[in-house]
This record gives structure tokens, C-alpha cells and sequence, in this order.
């Protein structure tokens, strides 16, 4: 224990009295094991840290998938969901549930409420716990049990200030009074990521009844929530859903690819984002590598100026082992202060993670620095410290005792010339660092492109100067659909004529906030190359100017006209481009019959251009407008100054019609657009720093290696010169060398990257894990990186003065 503390008051010396070499092996470590802290944090918080639900790892999801009618993820019916319940063999328990937003009114200002319509079976599984009162009944999933309803615990202390009378209250929601039976405690989390909704519904703020209809066949719109019975895999109740959707396809007559798929909760959970975090965190371990090549380069460095010091300890008797634990007590120690440093680099890290919020990482507010980050931060210090600490030991084992004790001994050698082969270790270092930089300036490449092609993808309509906002009218005259037509007539008139807005319309499902409006399509089935399929296809409810507001332009036929909204014997639809293509690819489709429901055909007196409902990135289906209001619609309002300063005159127009509108989810289009490449953005940016940061580093070690082989050859660079040797033979002597480096490390790369980017696939659009052009485009970009780095040295040893260097020999 004495020889441990004499070794770290002795490192801590030696490490004070090269501060300058301390500071920059510190703080090289710290943002490399901080970036891996902060990224492990995500890791553990997501991917190794069960959901806070009893028994979590039993907890799954069900969904419908359908390959052939274009749906790989879909909710399910109340229908299906009781035949899950009733014919399965694998679950102990299920619950289905419904997302949705609710309307509050009857207060002073209306307002739109987050929440779900579940079993009261649910609750239990996902041991739900009250604060106050009760969790709902299994009598009141029932159609007619009462109405009642669960508060979660922000919204009772914002509505009723945390008053624990509450229970027997009442709030109106949808012109509907519910009686308040319980509050649901804090800790209490329930997430869109775990039930996933229709529309973008974050966090839950009522609970009511489902009031179940087992006969409900039409309405595919259903949560549905398992807990695997205990020794049962999730392949065998795969196997189990197969046989049931077998026989539910029969009944049903569904696409012959129709099937269900059973989910992992904690799959559910982290869905796509998986394979980034996965992806950032194989990329910090590449900058943790790279920082460790180049602090072994600076010890290395530092070694080979400390070799009389050591052939002196050797020659008073110190032993190899000795001095092997004092040299890698000097290097744990810059480890673990790099680690203590890098623990501040991980906090700043996810305080720029969680400011950026891509708003695709779930449990985004439980990642944090705890007691497994910093049991992880403290042993990949140590492990890095054992690591980069072995090239100085290698070093220093190898000094000649008795050359390092003669006069000029331990200053470098004087023969041999400018070579690498001297040098190797040093050598293999930078050229590792050159390797794995390539690796993510190609990754980082490939998402930039990425992400470039997709910013240039159309989307069909114009995001400029759009305001979008969601209206619903409230009170009930609005049960009568001819009341809400009224409504939303009347205050498209009055927007229209504000200044500033040229045009207005409305839709049911807005582009570009996830939700969805697909069911199946009739009239079509003569043109469908294989019988028995199933088409799905996005129904949207429009107003007449919808398209000219958004500039979705006309292909063939007409728009909607006010006359079309009014109703009659004949009922008119449009549909897309993609639609008319798929269906008439040789035909005109205007004058064809399609429904939704056969009863009431709809003649398509117009074909528009196909719009990406669902981004950039998703072509999104075939898709049908209608013209007519729902009891829900976005309106969108085109203007010639700054939409978000017209957004208090239109809510003041709505609120003049009826006061108890409830207006939300108000923004601009382009702000959407903006918000639907997050996760894209949040990845590029992310292993752009990286890439960044490690392009820095590598140019940083050639820099030094070149330096250190300059220095070391200054008396064999003044000799050639003094025999003859120009200037520009030293200049190319020491950039061939410097070259030599960098295409060893570049041809390493291309093959590393090029096994790697295989990974990314997932995360890229409209660019090949291998894209030929951002391959050459990195290496190039290196190597004109190598060069400059190069350079510098070179020019230093373009000034060396003969005459001194012989004079001194």
C-alpha cells in the first residue's frame, strides 16, 4: 500500500511538471469518456433499465400488419381484440385501449385535455396506483356503465389546485358530464411510446371507462396490451397470435398477407431509435479509441524524453516490473481525472441532448448521470488508462541502459535517417486514428447527404407561410353535423376576409402530425392484378379551397366546389396522382365510382398531386378527399405576412362564432416540416461532432508523430543538406513519410467504413450505405487533412542549419 501511495504522489509530480502534456491528455480523455458516459446513460435508461410496470419484461403489444394492402403496423378492432382474448393460449392478462383528446368546457376558457378511453383491466397490469380515490371498475367497461373519470395528478393540481375533495366532482368533457372517482399518483407514467396514438398525444391526463362493444368490427383503432403467461417466449405466443389471425383473415376476408404481430413493451418503447442510439454509441467508442491512440502518442512522446531517467533507475537497481507500475500509475491517474473531467463533459452532453429533443427518444426525462453511469465511467477509465499505458511500458522496456548513460545519450538517435520504420509503434497509432476518423467522416457524410435528399424531396404542398391551427367546436347544437358544416363556413368567411390571409381551408388528418385516416377502398377491385387483395387507402375530409391554400396542385378534372360540400344525391371525390396511376394507369379515372362504403359511391371529378402525409421520408399511401367537414378539423391558413402573427386575430374570429371553441395545436407549417426531420437532424448533427471532433484529433497525431520524427532527425536532415540536398528533397522526404501514414490509415478506413455503414442503412434516404461519391469525397478530405498536417513539420525542417548541426557532431 506505501509503494501504491509513493507511486501517485510520484506520478503526481512528474504530471505537474509537464502540465501542458497533462492538460491535453485530460482533456482529450474527458471528451471521449464523457461523450461515452452521456451515450450510456441513454443506453441504460432505454435499452437496460426495465419500464417502471410490475414484471415488465411479460408486457407486450399486439398489432395488425398487412404487407400487401401497405400497413406494417396497425390498431385493431374491439372485435379482434375479443377474439385475442378468448382463443389465446399465452396471456395471463390483456387490455385494450383507445388514445384520444378530449374537449373540456364549461370552464372560463375551453381547453383540449390529453386522454384515453382504457380496460379497467389495464391500469392493473401497468400497476397503476390512486392517490386519491379508486382506478376504474371492470363493471364500468361496460356501454352503459356511468361516466366517470380518473385525473392524473398534474391536471388535479391545475384544475381543482390539489384539492383532495375533488372525488364526486364534475368536469364536462365533449358535452358530457363525468363524475371524478380518483386521482392517479405522481409517479404514475404513461407514454405514446408505450400505447402509441392516432395522433401525436403526449402524456396522459384523464382515464375513462372504454365501454367495450365486442361486436365492433369497423373501428380499427384499438391498443391492445398482453402480459405473456410466465415460460412463455414471445415466439410461441407469436405462433399462438398466428393461428388466431388465421382465423380471423377467414371471417374477415382480409388480404391474404393480413396477419398480428406480438411486441415487446420495451421493444415498443424504444422502436426506431434503437439503431441510432446505437449507432452514436459505437461512434463515441470510435472517438474514445481515437483519443487513446493519441494520449499513447504523447506518453509515447514524453517516454522517449524521459529515457535517461529511466536508464538511470535501472541502472540503481529498480526493477522492469518497478517501473512498469509507476508508468501505468501515471497513466490510471490521467484516466480517472479524465473521467472525473468527462463526468462534467456527459452532464453538458444530455443538457444539449435534452435542449435539442429530437422528440423520438422516449424516457427522455429519466436519462441522467446515476449510480450505473458512474460505476461505468469509473471502470472504462481504468480499462483506457491500463490501455493507452501500455505503449509508454513498451517503450521504455526497451531502452538501452548503457547508450542512455553516455554523454548525448537519450536525445535521439542520429542514424538511419527519416524513417517510420524507426518509429513504428508511433506509427501504427496515427495510422489507426486516420482509420477509424475515416470510419465516422464517412458516417457522418453519408447522413449529411442523406438528410440533404431529403430536405429536397417535394412534399407535395407548400410549407411557406402556413399557419395551421385545430378547431373544435364545442356545445351541444354541434351533435348535428349540419351545425358543425355551419360552424366551420362561418369562420372560413370571417378568416378570409382578415388582412394578411389570402387563402383558407381545412382538413380532418393534417400532413405532418402523424395522424392517420386509412381504411378500405370498393369500386376498384376490376383493376387489381390479383384477386383477394386488400387496398388501404388515406381517406381525408376537406373543405373546398383545402388544396389551393396549400398549393397542392390540380393534375386533371376540377377542385372541390362550396356546391360539393353542401351534400345531395351525388357525392364527388378526388383522388392522387398515385392513386389514378395504380388503379388507370392507361386511363382517365375521371367519371370512375370508388366508396368507402358501397351505399354511397362517390364520382372522382379530379386528380391532385400526391402529398407526404407522413414526411419526407414515407411516400405515404394512395389517398381519397372528400368534400365536407368532420367535428374535428386543422385548419390551414395561407397569409402574405409572418402566420404566426395573424394567430390571436384568427382565434379571436373563431371565438366570435362560438366562444366555446377549443382551439390547439397551433403552429406553422414549416415548423412542423422542421419538427418531422428531428431524429434525422438530432443523428447528423450528433456524429457531425463526433466526426468533427475526430478528424481534429487524427490531424493532431500526425502533426506529432511527424514532429517527433523531425525532431528526432535533425542532425540527419543537416547532413544531407550540407551534402547537397535541396530544400524541396526535405520538404517531399518528410511529407512522402507523412503521406505514407495517411494512406495506410485511409486505406484501413475505406475497408472499416465500408463493413460499418451497413448499419446505418435504417437511418439513410436515397443514399447507399457504400455511396461511391462520399467514400471519395472523405478520403480526399483526409488526406488533404494528412497533408497540411504534414506540412508544417516539413517547412520546420526545411530551416534546419547545417553548419550547427555538424558543428555539434
Amino acid at each position: 500500500m506505501n509503494s501504491l501511495l509513493q507511486d501517485c504522489r510520484y506520478a503526481v509530480r512528474v504530471l505537474r511538471k509537464n502540465l501542458g502534456v497533462t492538460v491535453v491528455v485530460v482533456l482529450s480523455l474527458a471528451i471521449g469518456i464523457g461523450a461515452n458516459s452521456a451515450i450510456f446513460s441513454v443506453v441504460d435508461a432505454l435499452l437496460l433499465r426495465p419500464l417502471p410496470y410490475p414484471e415488465s419484461e411479460r408486457l407486450a403489444n399486439i398489432w395488425l400488419h398487412s404487407p400487401g394492402a401497405g400497413i406494417n403496423r396497425d390498431w385493431l378492432s374491439q372485435w379482434q381484440y375479443t377474439r385475442i382474448r378468448e382463443e389465446n393460449h399465452s396471456f395471463d392478462e390483456t387490455a385494450i385501449a383507445r388514445l384520444i383528446g378530449w374537449s373540456l368546457t364549461g370552464r372560463a376558457r375551453p381547453e383540449r385535455l390529453r386522454g384515453m378511453r382504457c380496460s379497467s383491466s389495464l391500469l392493473r397490469m401497468l400497476g397503476a396506483r390512486p392517490y386519491i380515490g379508486r382506478l376504474l371498475l371492470p363493471e364500468e367497461d361496460r356501454p352503459e356503465a356511468p361516466h366517470v373519470v380518473i385525473l392524473s395528478y398534474g391536471l388535479w393540481q391545475r384544475l381543482f389546485s390539489g384539492d383532495r375533495k375533488v372525488l364526486g366532482k364534475s368536469i364536462v368533457l365533449e358535452n358530457n358530464t363525468y363524475t371524478v372517482v380518483g386521482v392517479m399518483s405522481p409517479e404514475f407514467r404513461l407514454s405514446t411510446e408505450a400505447l402509441p396514438a392516432l395522433g401525436r398525444i403526449e402524456g396522459m391526463e384523464i382515464y375513462l371507462p372504454f365501454r367495450f362493444d365486442p361486436a365492433d368490427r369497423i373501428h380499427e383503432w384499438c391498443n391492445v396490451v398482453v402480459r405473456l403467461k410466465r415460460g412463455v417466449s414471445l415466439e410461441q405466443a407469436q405462433a399462438d397470435l398466428d393461428a388466431i389471425a388465421a382465423r380471423i383473415r377467414e371471417v374477415e376476408g382480409r388480404d391474404r398477407t393480413f396477419g398480428m404481430r406480438v411486441v415487446g413493451l420495451q421493444d415498443q418503447v424504444v422502436g426506431d431509435v434503437r439503431r441510432v442510439v446505437l449507432v452514436l454509441w459505437g461512434s463515441v467508442g470510435l472517438v474514445l479509441l481515437i483519443a487513446c491512440a493519441n494520449v499513447a502518442n504523447l506518453l509515447v512522446a514524453r517516454a522517449a524524453g524521459r529515457t535517461k531517467e529511466i536508464a538511470v533507475r535501472t541502472a540503481m537497481g529498480a526493477r522492469g516490473l518497478r517501473i512498469a507500475r509507476q508508468l501505468l500509475t501515471e497513466s490510471v491517474l490521467l484516466a480517472l481525472t479524465g473521467g472525473a473531467a468527462g463526468l462534467a463533459i456527459a452532464r453538458l452532453t444530455l443538457y444539449v441532448v435534452r435542449a435539442m429533443n429530437p422528440g423520438n427518444i422516449p424516457r427522455l426525462e429519466e436519462i441522467g448521470i446515476n449510480i450505473s453511469v458512474l460505476a461505468f465511467t469509473f471502470g472504462i477509465s481504468l480499462v483506457v488508462g491500463v490501455l493507452f499505458g501500455i505503449a509508454p511500458i513498451w517503450h521504455a522496456m526497451r531502452v538501452d541502459v548503457n547508450g542512455s548513460l553516455k554523454p548525448g545519450g537519450g536525445q535521439g538517435s542520429t542514424g538511419g535517417g527519416l524513417r517510420l520504420t524507426r518509429h513504428r509503434l508511433r506509427g501504427l497509432l496515427v495510422a489507426s486514428e486516420l482509420a477509424l476518423s475515416l470510419m465516422l467522416l464517412v458516417g457522418a457524410g453519408l447522413l449529411i447527404r442523406s438528410f440533404t435528399r431529403l430536405q429536397n424531396t417535394p412534399l407535395g404542398f407548400n410549407t411557406d407561410h402556413v399557419l395551421s391551427m385545430t378547431v373544435v367546436p364545442s356545445g351541444p347544437r354541434y351533435q348535428d353535423h349540419a351545425a358543425v358544416a355551419q360552424f366551420y363556413r362561418e369562420i372560413g368567411e370571417r378568416i378570409g376576409r382578415l388582412p394578411g390571409v389570402i387563402s383558407q381551408g381545412r382538413i380532418s388528418e393534417l400532413p405532418l402530425t402523424g395522424e392517420r385516416g386509412w381504411g378500405p377502398i370498393g369500386g376498384v377491385e376490376a383493376y387489381m392484378p390479383r384477386t383477394g387483395e386488400e387496398v388501404l387507402v388515406d381517406s381525408h375530409e376537406v373543405s373546398a379551397d383545402y388544396f389551393r391554400t396549400m398549393e397542392i396542385p390540380l393534375l386533371n378534372g376540377r377542385f372541390f366546389s362550396e356546391q360539393d360540400a353542401v351534400g345531395g344525391a351525388t357525392r364527388v371525390v378526388i383522388i392522387d396522382a398515385r392513386f389514378a396511376h395504380r388503379f388507370w394507369p392507361h386511363e382517365d379515372p375521371i367519371g370512375k365510382y370508388v366508396w368507402s362504403d358501397r351505399k354511397m359511391p362517390g364520382t372522382i371529378v379530379g386528380v391532385v398531386g400526391a402529398v407526404r402525409q407522413y414526411g419526407l421520408a414515407d411516400e405515404g399511401k394512395l389517398t381519397l378527399y372528400e368534400c365536407r367537414d368532420f367535428d374535428r378539423m386543422h385548419l390551414v391558413v395561407r397569409t402574405s405576412t409572418d402566420p404566426a402573427s395573424l394567430t390571436d386575430a384568427i382565434r379571436n374570429e373563431i371565438r366570435a362564432v362560438e366562444p366555446d371553441s377549443v382551439i390547439y395545436n397551433v403552429g406553422t407549417m414549416e415548423a412542423r416540416l422542421h419538427g418531422s426531420l428531428a431524429r434525422q437532424r438530432f443523428a447528423m448533427v450528433m456524429l457531425g461532432a463526433l466526426a468533427a471532433f475526430a478528424l481534429v484529433l487524427a490531424a493532431v497525431g500526425v502533426y506529432g508523430v511527424m514532429s517527433y520524427l523531425v525532431a528526432q532527425s535533425t542532425r540527419d536532415i543537416g547532413v544531407r543538406m550540407a551534402l547537397g540536398a535541396q530544400a524541396a528533397d526535405i520538404v517531399g522526404m518528410v511529407v512522402r513519410q507523412g503521406m505514407t501514414l495517411g494512406g495506410i490509415g485511409i486505406a484501413g478506413g475505406l475497408t472499416g467504413a465500408a463493413l460499418l455503414t451497413r448499419v446505418m442503412s435504417s437511418l439513410l434516404f436515397g443514399v447507399s450505405p457504400t455511396d461511391a461519391v462520399t467514400f471519395s469525397a472523405v478520403a480526399v478530405i483526409l488526406a488533404a487533412v494528412t497533408l497540411v498536417a504534414t506540412l508544417i513539420p516539413a517547412t520546420r525542417a526545411m530551416r534546419v542549419d547545417p553548419m550547427v548541426m555538424l558543428r555539434e557532431e
